[in-house]
């Protein structure tokens, strides 16, 4: 059985937020946001299942057990994490479709996995990663994101129409369309949809779906509002409370309540 502990960047108010340039705002799904001086429970951290693909630029301190900048997948499943957080970094989340252009490279590869950022940019990643270090302030540091990122989808590959499409069917109905309509709504296959949508998502439709409806449920938190779960729960897209307190077990490994007892026990 795994043991949860809290994901202290999902509760904690981020030191800085900025949201990115119009341009980006389709293709990311948060506002740019620095952590500082975090905390670490003693037996790691939860990482939920997600559907978006997270990057994290380390700013200062002493190194910590993962790359400077890294990249985190898409993954079905919550996971354990041992190790520190760096004393200092940025978060920028990406939207799934948004991670395919950016990125450059097919989705599913990445799912459910860390990487070396560098591994995935190449040296552009060390020299975003150094200017951000030696900007004097936190506009600035946005700026250079902003112009990283835009150059990044200028040239990017553009996500299939059909795939598109699917994705914003699937997001506004909460993933209960049978992907058999959606087959025959874009005209492919069954078979042919899902896998170009994993190629270029991450994930089975359905999945992703569920984890980008829980991934309102984050957003809503961010923002430290009271935790009334049947208000957040219909804010989300969910039929009723129980349909959110089953994907919180399923995708993070306990119930709301208990989950945020243990962030609050740890601050």
């Amino acid at each position: 059985m795994r043991q949860t502990v809290p994901v202290l960047e999902r509760v904690r108010r981020p030191g800085m937020r900025s949201a990115p340039h119009p341009q980006l705002q389709p293709l990311l799904t948060r506002d740019y946001a620095s952590f500082t001086d975090a905390c670490t429970p003693n037996h790691g951290l939860v990482l939920p299942a997600r559907a978006s693909i997270v990057i994290v630029l380390t700013l200062q301190g002493p190194p910590w057990t993962l790359p400077a900048a890294l990249a985190g997948g898409h993954d079905a499943f919550w996971s354990l994490a041992e190790g520190a957080c760096p004393p200092a970094y940025m978060e920028i989340w990406l939207a799934p479709l948004g991670a395919y252009q950016l990125l450059g490279m097919p989705m599913d590869t990445l799912s459910g996995r860390l990487l070396d950022l560098t591994d995935v940019l190449g040296q552009d990643t060390q020299r975003l990663l150094d200017q951000i270090r030696e900007a004097p302030a936190w506009r600035q540091r946005c700026d250079l994101l902003d112009e990283f990122l835009i150059r990044r989808a200028r040239s990017g590959p553009d996500p299939a129409p059909e795939v598109a499409w699917a994705w914003r069917r699937l997001n506004a109905t909460g993933g209960r369309l049978p992907i058999s309509r959606l087959a025959r709504e874009v005209g492919w296959s069954h078979k042919h949809l899902i896998a170009r949508f994993k190629q270029q998502v991450g994930l089975p439709p359905k999945t992703t779906a569920r984890l980008a409806r829980l991934d309102a449920v984050w957003r809503r938190l961010a923002d430290r509002q009271p935790a009334r779960w049947d208000a957040i729960a219909a804010d989300s897209g969910y039929a009723d409370q129980a349909h959110l307190i089953r994907d919180f077990h399923k995708f993070v490994g306990g119930s709301p309540t208990a989950f945020f007892a243990g962030a609050e026990a740890c601050r």
